[in-house]
Formats: structure tokens, sequence, C-alpha cells
């Protein structure tokens, strides 16, 4: 296997026409492309989805210079005042149009930068335009959002098998070129469980492919979430046990943690208890989004289920 680094940036598309995308995002944002001009643009929709790539490959595409930053590290209003400002005061020296991405800008502070972007908008409006990525736009105040294009990379039910198959060319072109063996019912059963997070899928067959081949042999590692264990461990009132299960757990993503949950529920949980449970759940989904440790919130949540709830 050749090693060139993670597959997510040395395979990252570089034009738009490289992105995979649902046909009527690509081909909006294609025309524009086309027209020379890039409009303030908002990027919303679930990790992984794309969103960072496209606004590179948009700027690749119009030659035009860019800086990315990252808000979850660098979202505060010092930010705006040095960085932002001193790239788009300033004329490109390709008389193109200069783009800043603001990149998982819902993780930026809500009561400076956010306000204050939108004076930066309107005076360098002539030499400057602006792409912001999230995945959760309800974190945005109203008035970013009048001044963005706001463009959704939710993916419609009908196009999924397209996009599914689109991503398993994607993914078997890159390991021909790795040189890594692979059997295509794993790669499907990946795509599968990830999908649309590309990003995930990238990480993952990287992580399983350092012995040289994607075989049957990794779908133990892949494994479903199974929380017949963990409502046994809840029923019995044995943390020791729950928390273990949450730790043994944390590779999956959280938002089939919730979902096996609750989905389980109606099994597990006797009926009178599974509205609140429910009420649980959803108010501890809301707050993976911000918090800074998903362990404790996921064994935060176990511990309210196994005291609030009847078991059967």
């Amino acid at each position: 296997m050749l090693d060139h680094g993670l597959f997510v940036e040395k395979y990252r598309p570089q034009t738009l026409s490289d992105c995979i995308l649902p046909s009527e995002i690509k081909d909006t944002l294609t025309k524009m492309v086309e027209s020379g001009e890039c409009h303030n643009l908002l990027f919303h929709g679930g990790a992984g989805c794309g969103k960072t790539s496209v606004a590179r490959a948009i700027c690749n595409d119009l030659g035009a210079d860019y800086i990315l930053i990252n808000c979850s590290e660098d979202g505060n209003i010092d930010t705006l005042r040095t960085k932002i400002r001193s790239f788009a005061s300033t004329v490109s020296l390709n008389g193109n149009a200069k783009v800043v991405i603001l990149d998982e800008f819902d993780y930026s502070n809500a009561q400076s930068i956010q306000p204050a972007l939108r004076g930066a908008i309107e005076e360098f409006s002539k030499n400057c335009r602006f792409i912001i990525t999230c995945n959760y736009k309800n974190r945005i105040i109203s008035p970013i959002h009048s001044r963005f294009t706001n463009v959704d990379f939710t993916i419609k039910s009908d196009e999924k098998p397209k996009i599914a198959l689109k991503i398993l060319g994607r993914i078997q072109d890159i390991l021909k070129t790795e040189g890594i063996q692979y059997d295509q019912e794993v790669l499907a059963k990946l795509i599968t469980k990830h999908f649309p997070d590309i990003r995930r899928m990238l990480n993952e067959l990287q992580r399983y492919s350092y012995n040289g081949s994607i075989d049957v042999g990794i779908l133990s590692s892949m494994g479903d979430v199974h929380v017949k264990d963990l409502m046994k461990a809840m029923s019995q009132k044995n943390f020791a046990e729950v928390r273990k299960w949450v730790v043994n757990n944390l590779d999956n993503s959280y938002s089939d943690i919730f979902r096996s949950i609750y989905e389980g529920l109606s099994e597990y949980v006797k009926p009178s208890s599974i509205p609140q449970a429910i009420v649980t759940l959803g108010e501890y989904q809301y707050k993976a989004a911000f918090v800074a440790d998903q362990e404790i919130n996921l064994t935060a949540l176990m511990v309210e289920l196994m005291m609030e709830c009847d078991f059967k």
C-alpha cells in the first residue's frame, strides 16, 4: 500500500466537477462558476458531506485567492479584526475576487463575531466574498442568513442511490490507486453505514486497510450499535457496565447511537416510560452538538435513562 498521508486530504476534490453532489446543487453552483462570479454562500448539512471541499473547489475554479478559517478553533472577534479584515481589505494580485471560507461557522460566537460579520460583508462587498459552512444553521443569526445564498446539502431520497453509486466508484478508484485489494460487498456495507459522510468512509477505509486489503474480516469491527447489553445493564442499575458500553461504542457515530436507543425503547422499556425517555434522548442529542466531551454527555444520558425508566 502506498503511504501519502490521509486519504481525505490526498483525494480531496480540487474542482467542482470532481465533487459528488446532488444534481440540483451541482448545476446551480456550476452555473455560478461559469458566470465568473461568486456569491456569498451558506452551506449547511451533515458532517462529512463535502461542504468544505465544495467551497475550496469553487475558489479553485474561479482562480480566487482565499483563506480558510476553522471557526471551531478560531471563531472569535479577534479573528475578524485581524485575519479577515487584513485579507479582505487588500486587492487580489490576479484581479479576481477574494474569498473568505468560514468553516464550522456554527461554532463562532453568536454575540460577537456573527453580528460583526454583517458589517464586514457590506464593507468589503466590492472586493471579497464569504462562504460559510455549518452543520446546524439554526445556530447562525438570521441577519447572516439574509445576506447569503443558502445551499442545503441534504440529499433527497430519490437521489441517494445515485450518490451512493458515485461514492462507491470514487472509493474503488482510490483503493486501486493505493494498491489495496477490496471486497465490493464490504465497501457497500461501509457506504450504507456512514452515508452520506464521505469523510468518515475514507477515514474508516484507511484505518482498515493497513494490512493491504479490505475484506469481510473487518465487518465485525464495523458492527452496528447493539443496545441489548446496554438495556440489561441499565435495568440492573449497573453503572460500571453502562459506562463500559459507552466507552466501547465511542467509535460509532452519535446519531447511530441515539437512533439505536430510540428504536430499542419499545422492546426493553415499559410503555409508560417511553414518552419521557424520548424527551430525554432529544435533549441529549441536541447537547451533543455543543459539548466538549462526548463520553461524558453519553454517560450522563445513560444515567438519566437508567434512573427514570421502568424496564421490562
